[in-house]
């Protein structure tokens, strides 16, 4: 018989050491049936203790009850309501043995039987992590069972392999909870929600699935002046308050730092998903007690909705953040619903932000050159460098789409380098080929570039490499830039100034606050915004501060280009009030490198001795 127990302990082991949480329910009851059948016994159960709310609860049982029977009312038993029979299963060490007697226990009144059976006996024995007891494994007889000592043995031995099974389980469970929640507070984390979105847009349900993006209103304000603590104290109740808000089935987030998401676990159309925005909106926005003081902090909103098949999860969390980026842009304290056009502007910034380091790092980026001219001859007398990118998808990209997002991805100094090296390296080509030695190369120079000392020394390297002097370059600045970094940069624009290179404030007129400081900046050039100067000859308040324009510059002995001309009654006016030195496309458009040689090194008329662009072209 021992022989016949230890084999039977040996299957047990070997079936439940292949269980995980996902297959121990099935498992264990194949193993209570076999358990069950070498026994002769008519029943078996699996019970795992519940010490946090003082219950057991059914994990599994023998024979398996079917779903169209009626529920387990022993599923789940609290202890302080129970019958001594469960009530002993809280604690209980040893195993204990239930014999036919004039009284019955409550596990007996409920115990499932094809016949009428009035003698029932029970054998239950603990399942124990040390000295905590975890559950209990259960034998039914219908009728009369006594229970021998080898057979008592092999039952702890069962019990105990139960016993590891669950706690195995428990320290998986552990793991995919921290491994799927938000330590701080306690919400699902930026993983599961993912996995959930994944798993719902990859259904075939003809439904759309709805994101809520809360992102909390100055919330950097409550770490600064409360202490980072409290800001957490405050983060924990807010989450606590988005959990009461969300209803059966709803999964609720937080993506890191103030941002959270609801996952709503019913599909809704967009006015359901915008009212259940609101309503959220509404009711988080109470008074927390923390710190010692009362903190109110409101919600900006994004809502987005995806069809099945329609988004992936990136560009579903994409959307929703962007408009809650936009509630918050308007002030916040509201609720935004991604239009097309928000859709369409932030799949177009993602597909920049994703292909524009790889664009620059791989040289695939080219330069458009627009000319400046005199306005009495049209002798062309400088040429802005202009960046432009050849999208694989999206065509020719003018730098507008683009430079500004290059600036917040910290990319600006590497666009920058690339178009100051590839400038140079085409302005001393068309030199080196014959251009006229008093043509200026102008290039565009960013923030970034500025407020880095290391500008001077790649200006340097790049005008010694192409072998350019020092005056055949002028850099452009923003007058923006000049107003709200003066101090950082000046050192740098008078460095530069020592290589002998040209500085143009490029956009003049845009910042009056740079009038002040006009006078102590290391300044070459001012060139007038095309916003003054395309409507001249129509707008009187335009002409008045073109004239002032000219008039500063000639005060400060600086040179004046003005942008914009496209018109001639806009030249004719400049060449009245004394500005000789313009760009536009009355003049010049744009054109690639191979024409800019052309039009420098080649003869062509607008560089010859009877150039195209007479004085009588702009009286016409």
């Amino acid at each position: 018989m021992r022989r016949s127990l230890d084999a039977l302990v040996t299957h047990v082991a070997t079936a439940l050491m292949g269980a995980d949480a996902a297959s121990a329910r099935e498992i264990s009851e194949q193993v209570l049936g076999d358990v069950a059948g070498y026994f002769a016994v008519d029943a078996s159960f699996l019970r795992r203790n519940d010490h946090a709310i003082r219950a057991t609860r059914l994990v599994a049982e023998w024979p398996v009850r079917s779903a169209d029977e009626a529920p387990d009312p022993l599923k789940l038993v609290h202890f302080a309501d129970a019958d001594p029979v469960f009530a002993a299963m809280e604690d209980f060490s040893e195993p204990t043995f239930i014999r036919p007697g004039p009284e019955t226990s409550e596990y007996q009144r409920h115990i499932r039987v094809s016949r009428s059976v009035t003698a029932t006996s029970v054998a239950a024995v603990p399942l124990r992590s040390g000295d905590v007891t975890t559950g209990a494994l259960g034998f039914v007889k219908f009728g009369d069972r006594s229970w021998g000592e080898l057979e008592v043995s092999a039952l702890q031995a069962i019990a105990s392999l139960f016993a590891q099974l669950h706690a195995r389980i428990e320290a998986e469970e552990r793991l995919r909870h921290v491994a799927d929640h938000d330590e701080l507070t306690g919400l699902y984390n930026r993983r599961a929600l993912f996995r959930e979105i994944d798993r719902r847009l990859s259904s075939d349900r003809d439904e759309c699935i709805p994101i809520l993006f809360l992102d909390l209103d100055r919330f950097k304000s409550i770490n600064d002046y409360l202490g980072h603590a409290v800001g957490d104290e405050f983060l924990r109740v807010f989450a606590e308050r988005l959990r009461e808000q969300a209803t059966a089935g709803d999964l609720v987030a937080r993506l890191g730092g103030d941002e959270f998401v609801i996952l709503p676990g019913r599909p809704m159309t967009t006015s359901g998903a915008y009212a259940e925005a609101t309503r959220i909106r509404r009711a988080v926005r109470e008074y927390v007690s923390v710190g010692g003081e009362q903190v109110i902090r409101t919600v900006s909103m994004g809502v987005a909705l995806a069809a099945p098949g329609t988004a992936t999860t990136t560009s579903l969390m994409r959307r929703a953040d962007t408009a809650a980026r936009t509630a918050k842009q308007a002030g916040g304290d509201s609720v935004t619903v991604l239009s097309a056009e928000m859709s369409a502007e932030a799949d177009f910034r993602s597909d920049v932000e994703m292909h524009l380091p790889a664009a620059i790092a791989h040289d695939e980026l080219l330069l458009h050159y627009q000319p400046e001219a005199d306005l009495r001859t049209g002798r062309i007398l400088a040429v802005e460098a202009l960046v432009r990118w050849q999208h694989p998808g999206r065509g020719l990209l003018p730098p507008g789409e683009f430079v500004g997002i290059a600036e917040s991805m910290n990319l600006a100094g590497a666009l920058g380098d690339w178009v100051l090296h590839r400038a140079c390296r085409d302005f001393s080509g068309w030199r080196a080929a014959g251009a006229p030695a008093d043509v200026v190369l102008r290039v565009n120079v960013s923030p970034a570039q500025l407020v880095s000392t290391r500008i001077v020394g790649t200006v340097e390297a790049v005008l010694t490499e192409y072998s350019l002097p020092g005056a055949a370059l002028c850099l452009e600045i923003t007058e923006h830039v000049v107003v709200r970094d003066l101090d950082s940069i000046r050192y740098t624009l008078r460095s530069l100034q020592a290589l002998g290179v040209h500085l143009a404030i490029d956009d003049f007129g845009t910042g009056a606050s740079v009038l002040s400081h006009l006078k102590h900046l290391p300044v070459d050039v001012l060139k007038i915004d095309q916003g003054f100067v395309r409507n001249l000859g129509r707008n009187a308040a335009d002409l008045a501060i073109v004239r002032a324009i000219i008039s500063l510059a000639a005060g400060f002995g600086h040179e004046i280009v003005a942008e914009g001309v496209e018109t001639s009654i806009a030249a004719t006016m400049l060449l009245e009030l004394g500005c000789h030195r313009a760009q536009g496309f009355l003049l010049y458009p744009p054109v690639p490198e191979d024409e800019m040689r052309a039009l420098l090194v080649g003869g062509g008329d607008r560089q010859g001795d009877e150039p195209e662009l007479p004085m009588e072209r702009f009286r016409a």
